[in-house]
């Protein structure tokens, strides 16, 4: 199977052009927002539209649930589509999905902006911001069934289509619950507690020196950079114990916040006894 990302922003549009690049490209299967759609269907997942918070939704949205995940691989699994399309906020966000799914990496990737000009990026993000409006590529007739939001009203064009000789596909807008609630953010002080609750757990990890934590600027999304200097007990398989942090400091930044965590660099200052 051949993995294509389709990368941009929250609010940029991804979901309103997602039909449009994939019948560009001959593609029958889409993964956005916890959903897979086939042929402008769903037929497996759970919309992260249908969480009652953000971070809940960012979870959802990466498949961090084994039993929501499941389902999807089964249907791909039946399904057995020669492509598919998986749209993101980064390329990190593919391959959390892509690792959740048992997916391969993504073959390349295409960004909103290759694909629509700077005024119509702005005017989703203003949709998003002002109106708290979410767009899910299928036909309002499919979410009904499921859909325990605020179904807005199904629409075929509320920004200029790339392709005008694709077919009209429908879209819906729907306002999540958690557009309501403005937005959430988190101290760096707050993202330090937890780092450091979770390190204290981890065996071999004799003190931490230093720790700061960063916005990724590379990242299109809300990734996380965290720099960490330690010191080791003498005797500890250092590939085995950075992987052991790594693999912590992940899951409890991502479950907790819904934030990525798309950046660790690990100095050992120093070895001990204990």
């Amino acid at each position: 199977m051949k993995v294509i990302g389709f990368i941009g922003a929250s609010g940029t549009g991804k979901s309103h052009h997602a039909l449009d690049v994939a019948y560009d490209h001959h593609i029958s299967c889409i993964i956005d927002d916890g959903l897979l759609i086939y042929q402008n269907r769903i037929v497996a997942g759970r919309s992260a539209k249908e969480e009652t918070n953000r971070m809940k939704a960012v979870r959802r949205a990466i498949f961090l649930q084994q039993e929501h995940a499941q389902s999807v691989k089964d249907a791909l699994d039946e399904l057995q589509p020669d492509q598919l399309l998986i749209l993101g906020t980064s390329k990190h966000m593919i391959h959390r999905i892509c690792e959740a799914l048992g997916l391969p990496e993504a073959d390349s990737y295409i960004r909103i902006e290759d694909v629509s000009c700077p005024v119509e990026i702005e005017k989703a993000r203003t949709i998003r911001i002002n109106e708290g409006k979410h767009i899910i590529p299928v036909p309002t007739m499919e979410l009904k069934p499921r859909f325990r939001g605020y179904l807005l009203a199904p629409i075929h064009s509320l920004l200029t289509r790339r392709n005008q000789k694709a077919p009209d596909f429908e879209h819906s807008v729907v306002r999540p619950v958690f557009s309501y609630y403005g937005k959430l953010t988190f101290s760096n002080e707050m993202l330090e507690h937890l780092i450091i609750h979770r390190l204290r757990q981890i065996d071999g990890l004799a003190k931490v020196n230093r720790l700061r934590i960063d916005k990724n600027r590379e990242s299109e999304g809300n990734g996380l950079a965290v720099f960490l200097v330690v010191t080791v007990y003498y005797g500890e398989n250092l590939k085995k114990l950075m992987s052991t942090i790594k693999k912590g400091l992940q899951q409890d930044i991502e479950y907790t916040t819904g934030m990525s965590f798309e950046i660790l660099k690990i100095t050992v200052r120093g070895v001990v006894p204990r």
